[in-house]
């Protein structure tokens, strides 16, 4: 993990919530647009809660929760660059064997299922 992720200090200043409430504050004018502005074409209205709805994710980012929030993702992103992803063959390949391994134990729990709805039917019919 990196050390910059992990030293920083907890809490939540007065600043922090006000950009919380900001960040709110900013959706809720998205959504309220979208019903106020009934005169604008749909998809007009539907881009202004979008807008609304990324300018309070980017006032949220501004938080200290949102500069860890950042890291992670950052770190998260540099992680994944580290990924060996297979070869279109070997997932074709993988993709094929979780295929049958699945009809396999499906045909399996068929079968059990039947057997004992069988054994039930010849028990209730005495």
């Amino acid at each position: 993990m990196n050390t910059k992720a992990s030293n920083v200090a907890p809490g939540t200043s007065a600043a922090d919530i006000a950009k919380f409430a900001a960040a709110a504050l900013v959706a809720i004018g998205g959504i309220a647009a979208f019903y106020l502005l009934p005169s604008l074409p749909a998809p007009v209205r539907t881009l202004i809660v979008v807008a609304g709805f990324a300018g309070a994710v980017f006032v949220a980012s501004m938080t200290a929760a949102g500069h860890r929030g950042r890291d992670f993702v950052s770190e998260a992103l540099f992680e994944l660059r580290k990924v060996v992803w297979p070869t279109r063959p070997e997932a074709t390949r993988i993709t094929l064997v979780v295929l049958a391994v699945v009809l396999v134990i499906s045909l399996i729990l068929a079968g059990f299922d039947f057997v004992i709805s069988q054994l039930i039917k010849l028990l209730l019919s005495n």
